[in-house]
């Protein structure tokens, strides 16, 4: 049957296939068997492997015995301390048995105990930051745990696989080392632990964390650091192999996740690292650190023999193309105008290092190569491409002419197929190298030429290739540097004459953009390198070799004429022929030929006896007639002379150097300074010093470009810029050539002065790297500069002083308080370098000075520097606050300094303590008194102090409690006087605030001291005085009771500045008054009203704040007729605080603002003004503290204020409160506020018994009108100056309808009391001395009948026309002027010429129509300002002699 079925079987095949015997099937069944019988093996380790993945060992022993298994108990028996006498064999059996008892696996159970002691020594540091690396004693127990995990292993007692997993269980707390530790004893490999952690994602994220600290502490810590070089090694060698190992047998799952795991992690780490360089590091910060250790692990020996060299090669190229491509931000436009700053020299240290590290391992053809398949396969990071570009031409020989065939291939592709990517490329990777200098490649000059100058050029094929090329070189324009743009138009590319239109488009083009640039082409040179390498290689050497650090931006012109004429003397002495160069510039480029190449060729020296090259080409251009005879005539003068003085000027032994000229200008001198060198450590040659120090000073002439006449010129004074200190490169050159010099030679050098022509160049770098640049200087360049400075002050009697301009006072300063005034301490940093530098040049000063007498020593010390040094050491050093201990025998700290890593802090103490330096202090020039504290603490900028704020907190209250105030003033101090210490704080606050340093102008007239960087805390300090001064028994100290010490120092300081009204004078005594104002603002309310008197009823005593309000305020920081609203608010808050400390506070209220009425009345406008933000404060204040009604004069107020706002209401208006004139404010005020168009009704409203207090509101209006022209941009005018000329003319115009006088405004005098009185002190006198001008504003309302019957309106009318003449002249009318320029609406109205001409007309045309009554007193004000105008005192007077003694005569009023 069964034969059947499978016959049936077989015959069930499709049609289309063969039928198969019996035996063929049985092959293939058979052959089927054979193969899988070797998948058996790999089939059990996967099944044993999944199980393995799904135990839970802890469930496991929880089903055997429970929870209270869980611990095991065996923690005690695997301690390596209480284990230390237990065999490995003994642990062993132990384990076995218990393994026995539960019923489960040994190994298991082993794995377990070992996994738990594991984490238990990890966790063991104690030390609560996040650490890797293990210290002695975790390493001690970890051997021991090890040595017994190894015999468990080797007795088949260990799992491996349970040990993992018990330890991803408790990751966090793995450290890194010990895990390393596993792999090198063998117990468990780094790969098996890795691969046994489903999770990748979590995996990656624990290495990269402990990676990163690892290399942090790598670098930290010098104990451990082979320990974690050797951990990071290991790793990274894991990391490589199996990410970057191809190899055909790894191809199932578990391998695959480990090349993913360990891909993952080093593209994290190298992503991390270029993040941290592109945000900024630090040096010696953490990420820095990190990121150098990082970039360490990129070294062929990191690898050995274990891993094959394909390998590295695979890793260096793929992170050499992650790092190209990292952030492909930048566009071609970016690179092409940045790229100068991408450069070698510029690139930050890290990253080229990592760029030579990766050269290392691939050939430079690979190199190359990567680089262009990176180029033309994906977007690259540009500045990334081109420092490595840098890095190659300057590290690898073979790159310049790899590099060169490679942009010839980009050339050919780019012009084949117009192809702009790799002409892109092309240009961008020459221009780079370039930028290295001519040693490595050529310049960018050289090759453009040798590119497009020939007929063999790429461009050369068509005109369709000419037009790509200048359609690219057009589109570069707007971005490229115009060093460029000067080679592309003085080496232009060969164009054939039918194109030439193409290059003078583009040679246009360019100029153009160059003349945008202001870059001249008349001052360039012949044979110019105008790819900038110059900049970059000077600047490296200087760094390298003089090391002293350059600030980016400085210009540093190289002498251009002089390398042509070197050039053109080469090219001469080999073809025999004037340079073609030469001659096209003498034809094309005259100015650059006559001024500079002629100049510098026809140099005068000492003629060869055989005429050599440069005689040759001097004798060809004059016959070509290239150099203008009178020019030639001059210079064989000069040589003849030169010639006569040979003997005379000819140093002894120096020999004549053929050529002249031809050796660098700084060649000579540096070889002097060599010799001088040489002699000063030579004993045998102290004798000749003088010889060699004559010849020094030569050559510094020489390099100077100094003649004979100019060493004996006096200089009486050194002009400096501190800000902007700038240097031409020559002389940077010569002055960092002598500093490095004198730092060499420090003691012997110091002796000589050098030349006075040279003092502003070498002070001008000392002002660089002292002020600029300190904090960056190492130990060694502050220990020369400090000896440097010592000396040049010991020389102070025979050099100039210095004039420094801003931001220092415009004086001229002995050099030893220069450089003192160089020093400052805003920061922590420059803190720092002034505690560096002052320790170094007073210990220097002291050590080398012990000798010298004390008159002598104190002459030459900076009593600036002592002040300074004593300011920082107290202020960082707690200790220097104690006093110093008589028996302390402190040496100098000298040699402290000198050591390799010098101990500032260490040395300043012993400093501190010396008792030369103690003694040195008693001297009174030396002493740091309150206020030079005072003036230094201000310049501390809180947010960058070394200080936290509650150390510098603590450090005020020492200064001014413990230090200085106990001090008699004969030593600095404030004899114990709080006030004292008040009062100099304050002045030395004014004067800080008046000072550029902290004050920046505003289009706000108030001060704006948001932009003070100064210490605020000083003022914190202020507030805390003066309110211990009111509540101590220090007030009952002052000379007078009724003195406050502010208003002292605001008297003081008032009565020194300049007065008058000019624009200066105004500003100075304006911003004196709003710091003033600031300060009164800070301090307590109450310094404004005082306290009430012991006798009652007797108000407080506000006479100090009045008189400054009256006679300083009112002017200054007030708007028309109040103040402003801060300075109000202060002012009441003072008088609900007078009140609180009153037996009747209704009673003192009342008292102060009576007071008010006639001594202040601007305090009562003033609250007007602002009533409605004042009054919620003062009720709800007044209430809760006194429980009552608001007092009888706040009452008033309030009752003013519904006065006001109830006669703009439709119902009847509320009877006006006394006086009348607090009535008319508070109704001007409600009228500014409501924005009136017009107020005829509310007028009416006004009865016929109210004319004094018309007559009032017309004069705030009249300043409301002056207040619109003179502040229209303040915002709470509500009013413009249209509007308000119509509110003074309605009210004249009711004024004139009642018949009530208004010229008594324009009167107004002090003496006459009353109104006038009042009048006088509510506005500001600038608006009082414009009244002519709102008088003859309303020139076009007055009702000329009437005014003509009052007696004294003529006499009003000449006096206001005299005094606008007089306002214009003056200038006092320029405000108002412009205002009516900028408005189309008020032309005609504001002009003061056109008023003065229309009141001129009017007084010509009055006059004739006045009765004699109107001319009494005329003849007086004739007398006086008569003269602004004759011919209106000549009508006068001819008018006032024509009327009879009677009024006879008056026209008829015919109309």
């Amino acid at each position: 049957m069964s034969e059947s079925r499978s016959q049936d079987a077989a015959s069930d095949l499709g049609s289309g296939s063969r039928r198969r015997t019996w035996a063929e099937l049985l092959a293939g069944r058979v052959k089927r068997q054979r193969q899988g019988l070797g998948r058996e093996h790999k089939l059990q380790e996967s099944a044993v492997r999944l199980l393995r993945r799904h135990l839970n060992l802890n469930d496991l022993l929880l089903e055997v015995e429970g929870s209270a298994c869980k611990t095991l108990r065996l923690n005690q028996l695997m301690d390596p301390e209480a284990s230390a006498d237990l065999s490995s064999s003994f642990i062993g059996s132990a384990l076995r048995d218990e393994a026995s008892r539960l019923g489960v696996p040994v190994a298991v159970l082993s794995s377990r105990a070992v996994a738990s002691s594991f984490v238990q020594i990890c966790a063991s540091s104690g030390e609560p930051s996040h650490r890797v690396l293990l210290n002695a004693e975790q390493r001690k127990k970890m051997s021991s745990l090890l040595e017994v995990a190894q015999y468990l292993l080797a007795h088949s007692m260990f799992s491996r696989f349970s040990f993992c997993q018990e330890l991803w269980e408790v990751r966090s707390s793995l450290l890194l080392e010990a895990v390393w530790h596993l792999h090198v004893q063998n117990l468990v490999s780094l790969q098996e632990l890795l691969e046994s952690h489903a999770d990748t994602q979590a995996t990656v994220a624990w290495l990269f964390r402990d990676l990163c600290v690892l290399c942090e502490q790598m670098e930290a810590s010098t104990q451990h650091t082979d320990i974690a070089r050797a951990v990071l090694s290991d790793f990274v060698q894991l990391f490589v192999l199996r990410g970057f190992q191809k190899n055909s047998d790894l191809r199932s799952v578990e391998p695959a996740q480990m090349a993913q795991l360990a891909m993952a992690v080093l593209q994290r780490m190298l992503m991390f690292a270029l993040e941290a360089l592109a945000t900024g590091l630090q040096d010696e910060s953490p990420a820095y650190r990190a990121v150098k250790s990082w970039f360490g692990v990129f070294c062929g020996h990191t690898y050995g023999a274990a891993v094959s060299t394909d390998v590295p090669k695979r890793f260096f190229s793929h992170t050499l193309t992650q790092v190209l491509t990292h952030k492909p931000v930048l566009r071609v436009s970016d690179a092409v105008q940045m790229q100068r700053d991408w450069s070698f020299a510029k690139t930050h240290p890290l990253l080229t290092s990592l760029y030579r590290r990766l050269f290392a391992v691939l050939l430079p053809e690979e190199l190359v190569g990567h680089l262009q398949e990176v180029l033309e396969t994906r977007e690259v990071n540009w500045q990334h491409v081109l420092s490595c570009v840098s890095t190659l031409v300057i590290c690898l020989p073979e790159a310049q002419q790899l590099v060169t065939d490679w942009v010839a291939r980009l050339l050919a592709r780019a012009f084949e197929s117009c192809n702009l990517d790799s002409m892109v490329t092309a240009f961008l990777v020459v221009r780079q190298a370039a930028l290295e200098g001519p040693s490595v490649f050529p310049s960018y000059s050289d090759w453009f030429q040798a590119s497009f100058g020939s007929t063999r050029g790429f461009h050369s094929g068509s005109k369709k290739t000419l037009v790509f090329l200048f359609k690219f070189l057009s589109d570069l324009v707007p971005f490229e540097a115009p060093r460029y743009m000067q080679v592309h138009i003085l080496h232009p590319p060969l164009v054939p004459s039918k194109y030439r239109s193409l290059l003078t488009d583009y040679v246009t083009l360019a100029k153009t953009r160059l003349a945008d640039l202001k870059v001249s082409m008349e001052n360039m040179g012949l044979y110019e390198d105008l790819s900038s390498a110059r900049d970059t290689t000077e600047c490296l050497f200087l760094q390298i070799f003089c090391s002293f650090p350059i600030l980016p931006g400085w210009s540093q012109p190289h002498g251009q004429a002089h390398q042509d004429v070197e050039k053109a003397i080469a090219v001469f002495e080999h073809t025999g022929k004037v340079p073609v160069a030469v001659m096209e510039a003498s034809i094309f480029r005259r100015p650059y030929y006559v001024s500079h190449f002629l100049p510098a060729l026809l140099t005068p020296r000492v003629l060869p006896r055989t005429p050599d090259s440069r005689v040759a080409l001097i004798e060809s251009l004059r016959r070509a007639d290239k150099i203008p005879p009178s020019l030639y005539s001059t210079y064989c003068q000069a040589c003849s002379t030169a010639e006569e003085k040979k003997p005379e000027r000819a140093a002894p032994g120096m020999k004549a150097e053929a050529g002249g000229c031809a050796e660098e200008p700084l060649g000579p001198l540096a070889a002097a300074l060599r010799e001088l060198r040489a002699a000063m450590t030579d004993p045998s040659q102290y004798d000749v010093l003088s010889a060699h120090v004559a010849v020094v000073s030569e050559r510094l002439s020489s390099a100077l470009g100094l003649g004979e006449e100019d060493g004996s010129l006096e200089v009486s004074q050194a002009q400096l810029s501190i800000m902007a200190p700038h240097l031409e490169h020559q002389e940077q050159e010569i002055a960092d050539l002598l500093l490095t010099s004198f730092c060499q030679n420090l003691i012997a050098a110091s002796s000589f002065a050098p030349p006075d022509r040279l003092l502003p160049v070498v002070l001008t770098r000392l002002c660089q790297l002292l002020r600029h640049q300190g904090p960056s200087l190492s130990a060694s360049h502050v220990l020369g500069l400090a000896a440097l400075v010592v000396h040049l002050g010991e020389s102070r009697s025979a050099l100039p002083e210095v004039h420094v301009g801003f931001p220092a006072p415009a004086k001229s300063l002995p050099i030893p308080e220069f450089f003192s005034s160089l020093l400052t301490f805003g920061t922590a940093e420059t803190s720092l370098f002034c505690l560096k530098f002052c320790t170094a040049v007073i210990s220097y000063f002291l050590c080398k000075s012990s000798s010298l007498s004390q008159d002598i020593l104190y002459s030459c010390l900076s009593p600036v520097l002592m002040k300074k040094f004593q300011f920082v050491t107290l202020r960082l050093f707690s200790e220097a606050r104690e006093p110093p201990s008589q028996e302390d025998p402190a040496s100098l700290p000298w040699r402290l300094l000198c050591l390799p890593t010098a101990d500032w802090q260490r040395a300043a103490l012993c400093l501190w303590k010396q008792r030369t330096f103690q003694e040195l202090l008693k001297q009174k020039e030396f002493h740091l008194t309150y206020r030079d504290w005072l003036q230094l603490e201000l310049e501390i900028q809180p947010e960058l102090d070394s200080l936290s704020h509650t150390e510098r907190w603590d450090f005020h209250q020492w200064a001014i409690h413990e230090h200085f105030l106990p001090k008699p003033s004969a030593a600095g101090g404030c004899d114990g006087q709080l006030q004292t210490a008040c009062t100099v704080l304050v002045d030395v606050l004014i004067d800080f605030c008046q000072s550029s340093r902290s004050y920046n102008c505003s289009e706000n007239s108030d001060l704006v001291l948001g932009s003070c960087t100064g210490n605020r805390d000083i003022f914190s300090r202020l507030q805390e005085m003066a309110a211990d001064l009111e509540q101590g028994p220090a007030a009952s100290q002052s000379c007078s009771p009724r003195e406050h010490f502010l208003f002292r120092v605001f008297r003081t300081r008032l009565q020194a500045l300049a007065s008058g009204w000019d624009v200066a004078a105004h500003l100075q005594r304006q911003r004196e008054l709003l710091v003033y104002k600031w300060i009164l603002l800070g301090l307590p309310p109450s310094v404004l009203v005082g306290s009430p008197q012991a006798k009652e009823p007797a108000a407080p005593d506000c006479t100090e704040f009045f008189h400054l309000v009256n006679s300083e305020l009112r002017n200054f920081c007030s708007h028309g007729g109040a103040l402003t609203h801060d300075i109000t608010v202060h002012f009441f808050r003072g008088l609900l605080s007078a009140c609180s400390q009153s037996r009747n506070p209704s009673r003192t209220a009342d008292l102060i603002l009576t007071a008010c009425q006639t001594e202040c009345p601007i305090v009562l406008t003033s609250a007007l003004l602002w009533w409605p933000r004042l009054e919620p404060e003062l009720r709800s204040r007044w209430t809760r503290c006194f429980q009552g009604p608001l007092p009888q004069e706040l009452q008033r107020l309030w009752e003013a204020q519904q006065f006001g706002r109830s006669c703009l209401s439709p119902d009847l208006a509320s009877p006006p409160p006394g006086p009348a004139w607090v009535s008319a404010a508070s109704l001007h005020f409600a009228i500014q506020q409501a924005g009136e168009n017009s107020i005829k009704s509310q007028l009416e409203k006004l009865d016929c018994q109210r004319e004094e207090l018309l007559v009032v509101l017309f004069f705030f209006s009249l300043m409301g009108l002056l207040s619109s022209h003179l502040t229209p941009h303040l915002r709470h005018r509500a009013v413009d100056s249209l509007k308000a000329l119509d509110i003074c003319a309605e009210i004249l115009g009711c004024l004139e309808k009642k018949k009530v006088s208004w010229l008594v405004l324009f009167q107004l005098t002090e003496t006459e009391g009353g109104l006038g009185h009042v009048l006088l002190r509510l506005a500001p006198d600038p608006y009082i001395r414009l009244l002519p001008f709102a008088f003859y504003s309303l020139l076009s309302y007055f009702d000329e009948d009437a005014l003509m019957r009052e007696d004294a309106f003529l006499r009003v009318a000449v006096d206001m026309y005299l005094k606008l003449i007089c306002l214009f002249v003056a200038g006092e009318t320029s405000v108002v002027s412009a205002l009516a320029g900028r408005s189309q609406e008020l032309q005609g109205q504001g002009d003061p010429v056109g008023l003065i001409t229309k009141a001129r007309h009017f007084l010509l045309q009055s006059i004739p129509r006045c009765p004699k009554k109107s001319f009494s007193n005329m003849a007086e004000l004739l007398a006086t300002s008569g003269h602004c105008d004759p011919e209106v005192s000549a009508a006068l007077r001819s008018r006032q002699q024509a009327l009879p003694d009677a009024d006879l005569y008056q026209e008829p009023h015919l109309f």
